[in-house]
């Protein structure tokens, strides 16, 4: 089951069990995919965005969440962090499982062997890389600071 459906099927589910917290989110979920697919639209082609640009679209939520959760944190706002996290937990559903430490350290390594990088002005190219294979699975702020180690050793 491709991703746009299988979000659908748990936004039915969810009006089903009359769960306001995840129904909302899954219908944020849609409509951001809905925008993103509006935005992508040409004279030539109607078709929607692909699973991997709808696994970014995920991704750029879940970094958005985080970093009001930390706003709220320090507003002291507790209420607005813990709804915000119940939001991140239902985006995570959808995620593939991420990419541990070590695993993303060896596919940075064979990325930078694949491109031929050698020196920081090729981050890009490892950058560009990584996200055409691993979309959704990997944390892309924490690579970036992996792969530019790397390459200014």
């Amino acid at each position: 089951m491709a991703l746009r459906e299988a979000i659908t099927t748990a936004m039915k589910e969810a009006m089903k069990a009359k769960d306001q917290t995840r129904l909302g989110t899954l219908r944020l979920i849609l409509a951001a995919i809905k925008d993103r697919d509006i935005a992508g639209r040409t004279e030539d082609s109607r078709a929607g965005i692909a699973d991997d640009e709808i696994l970014g679209l995920l991704a750029k939520m879940i970094k958005s969440r985080e970093d009001s959760i930390a706003l709220y944190k320090q507003g002291g706002r507790p209420e607005l962090a813990a709804a915000e996290a119940a939001e991140i937990a239902v985006i995570r559903e959808f995620m593939p499982q991420q990419m541990g430490t070590e695993e993303a350290s060896a596919a940075i390594d064979a990325a930078i062997a694949e491109t031929g990088a050698g020196s920081i002005k090729d981050m890009g190219k490892v950058m560009a890389h990584l996200k055409g294979h691993f979309a959704g699975k990997m944390d892309f702020a924490a690579a970036s600071a992996a792969v530019k180690a790397k390459l200014t050793k």
